[in-house]
């Protein structure tokens, strides 16, 4: 698990439109909000993902991007961008390499078989790339106020 004040470990995934985002490319520039969720399309992705992208104007005002991981590939990622009119930066993550860097891949057992689940889990990472805030296994609902609280106490 990624704890508050650690090093947010650097990645680089394709987004929606197949182009590589580094998280790198963040530093000295922009907060990053990382959240990871389980599968475009469900229910409560459906909802923390529009929530996100309804508020973004809020907060790009203070020097911040959110990104949305799961591990569906580019494609559905379009798809669910376009059909939901999200502004959201998504990243596919269809091996589970980054989750697994951030702690968020959980074991599960449904009928006898035991597959890896993503956790709903957010982190706020800041211009210098330190974590200054973890969570996992989130309520969707109402999620991007209480991160939005967490980024607008950060000091640019």
């Amino acid at each position: 698990m990624i704890h508050k004040g650690q090093t947010a470990p650097a990645f680089s995934l394709h987004d929606a439109d197949m182009q590589p985002v580094k998280l790198s490319s963040f530093r000295g520039k922009k907060h990053v909000v990382l959240f990871f969720y389980p599968r475009d399309g469900t229910p409560g992705c459906t909802l923390e993902a529009c929530d996100f992208s309804d508020h973004e104007d809020r907060f790009v005002r203070h020097d911040c991007v959110i990104l949305g991981v799961s591990r569906d590939d580019c494609l559905t990622h379009a798809d669910f961008r376009d059909r939901n009119g999200l502004s959201i930066g998504l990243l596919a993550d269809p091996e589970g390499e980054v989750c697994r860097l951030y702690g968020v891949l959980q074991e599960r057992e449904n009928e006898g078989v035991r597959r890896e689940c993503v956790l709903r889990s957010t982190f706020v990472i800041d211009k210098k790339g330190v974590v200054r805030h973890a969570a996992y296994g989130v309520n969707p609902r109402h999620h991007a106020a209480e991160i939005f609280d967490v980024v607008r106490a950060l000091r640019s």
